[in-house]
């Protein structure tokens, strides 16, 4: 059974920075891919970025980009999000997701993910 545990969230002010960690357990093949989501209080859930387990490709939101970035680790089976120059508006819910047959392009799309985590809240005050 796949597992997806985030940790990381937590209050930071605007300015500040927090690393999300996701560690994905019960999972044994190699051409995946791995992302987060975010979804704000009223808001649909947006992609953030997202990773290519087999050819380290990455994506950003454009909204993220040059503030976020992802990485993995691969003996840990654990995907990172740097988050930098945090603003009020990235404040909602992260969610770590696993695309069971990514290969080597992430996806922007939510409907390609097959697994998904509890969430983490991050909340970005002003």
């Amino acid at each position: 059974q796949v597992q997806l545990v985030e940790s990381g969230g937590g209050l930071v002010q605007a300015g500040g920075s927090l690393r999300l960690s996701c560690a994905a357990s019960g999972w044994t093949t190699s051409n995946y891919c791995m992302g987060w989501f975010r979804q704000a209080p009223g808001k649909e859930r947006e992609f953030v970025a997202a990773i290519s387990w087999i050819s380290g490709s990455t994506l950003h939101a454009n909204s993220v980009k040059g503030r976020f970035t992802i990485s993995r680790d691969n003996a840990k089976k654990t995907v990172y999000l740097q988050m930098n120059s945090l603003k009020p508006e990235d404040t909602g819910v992260y969610y770590c997701t696993l695309d069971a047959v990514g290969g080597y392009l992430p996806s922007r799309a939510a409907e390609r993910y097959d697994y998904w985590g509890q969430g983490t809240q991050v909340t970005v005050s002003s």
